[in-house]
């Protein structure tokens, strides 16, 4: 059996270090072992939010050396991982392109096997893809995606909206239909997954035109292993089964969402009929449904200017910050997320329920950012990754 790859960074290169605080997309605050604060850059623009929770370890690089044509970066430091349930998870998309040619020169893809690396960072029209291939003697464009999102034995992607993603799509299936073989590959950074799927919570365009091009671009979703010393692991390489039948009936502008709203201050509210209440500073909750034009029912949410509705209308007026989540979904799902929220977050203030149901409330408060919780992300991850 051929040795474990090893990645091009020295263990003497590599610390761990404690996830504080996130600037920017890409730098990160940590601490070390040692209580030293440093800035690190993050390569990946993904949201990573339940990655990224206080505390969380970081895998941490720093070369010895200062690299050519570095002298205008702020830090040296760049993280490469973070640890989630003791395994490392990669995070840094550039070096996920060397683990998929690893992989591809391995023959560790099955529906890839037998191809040959022609070129890397291909110009085509107007895009650049990962991968030219050349398989069966035939020519094949490949472009590399890095998931991180999974939960419930469900992988999905993007973690965030991202157009780019969604034109790399289009342009595949435009060179599909040219005659030209292309296709996608999700690396995912974790074994312990069955399913992929496009996250159409987050990204409804980009899960709609994977939809559309299937026929046409070859999805191909594999999961891989990183050990603690952030080797892969061959043992662990998979390939995740797409239900498409389900994606088909559930890829819809429907279904439940939260709204987390932040009070910047104590403020004193009187929400339409309701008598005047006092709302602490911190994060409120609210859970709703709209089971058509869900997009449109979140864009009125989070405007500041609008006609004062609904209770929690008057609520956002005050915010500082307004976070929709969408849960889309064929079922109405609300009472049972709110039943959930229910065992982990303080209920808000009365009056803030749904006209649909009995449920005591759906507002709910936490002194803190509830994006910085384990137990939050896991009630998110229950209603949006279920098992096909």
């Amino acid at each position: 059996m051929a040795p474990t790859h090893r990645w091009p960074f020295p263990a003497e290169e590599i610390t761990k270090a404690r996830f504080l605080a996130r600037p920017n997309r890409f730098l990160v605050r940590c601490e070390t072992d040692g209580g030293r604060k440093i800035n690190a850059f993050l390569p990946n623009p993904g949201r990573l939010w339940e990655l990224l929770l206080p505390g969380a370890i970081l895998y941490v690089h720093r070369p010895r050396e200062r690299a050519k044509g570095d002298g205008t970066r702020k830090t040296q430091h760049t993280v490469l991982a973070v640890e989630r349930d003791g395994h490392p998870i990669f995070v840094h998309t550039h070096e996920t392109n060397r683990a998929a040619q690893y992989l591809l020169e391995n023959d560790l893809i099955p529906p890839l096997r037998g191809s040959r690396i022609l070129r890397t960072e291909v110009t085509m029209g107007k895009s650049r893809f990962d991968f030219l291939l050349e398989r069966d003697g035939r020519e094949l464009y490949l472009e590399v995606k890095s998931c991180t999102l999974f939960g419930n034995g469900v992988a999905m992607f993007p973690d965030a909206v991202t157009a780019r993603g969604r034109r790399h799509l289009l342009e595949l299936a435009a060179m599909s239909r040219r005659g030209v073989r292309s296709a996608v590959l999700f690396l995912v950074h974790c074994p312990r997954v069955q399913w992929f799927m496009p996250d159409y919570h987050t990204d409804l365009d980009f899960s709609r035109t994977l939809l559309d091009v299937r026929e046409e671009v070859q999805v191909i979703p594999a999961a891989i292993g990183w050990k603690r010393d952030l080797t892969l692991d061959r043992q662990s390489t998979k390939i995740l089964t797409i239900p498409w039948d389900c994606l088909v009936r559930e890829v819809k502008d429907r279904g439940s969402y939260l709204v987390i709203v932040e009070v910047p201050s104590k403020t004193r509210l009187q929400a339409g009929r309701l008598a005047a209440r006092n709302f602490p500073k911190g994060y409120y909750v609210y859970v709703g449904s709209a089971m058509s034009d869900l997009s449109a029912r979140l864009a009125r949410h989070t405007r500041k200017t609008k006609k004062l509705r609904w209770h929690i209308d008057y609520l956002t007026t005050k915010a500082d910050r307004i976070i929709p989540l969408p849960i889309r979904s064929s079922e109405r799902l609300e009472c049972g997320i709110a039943e959930a929220l229910s065992a982990i977050l303080k209920p808000g203030p009365g009056g803030f329920g749904s006209s649909d149901c009995r449920c005591a409330g759906h507002l709910f408060f936490s002194a803190t950012n509830p994006l910085h919780s384990a137990d939050f992300h896991r009630v998110l991850q229950r209603f949006r990754m279920n098992y096909p």
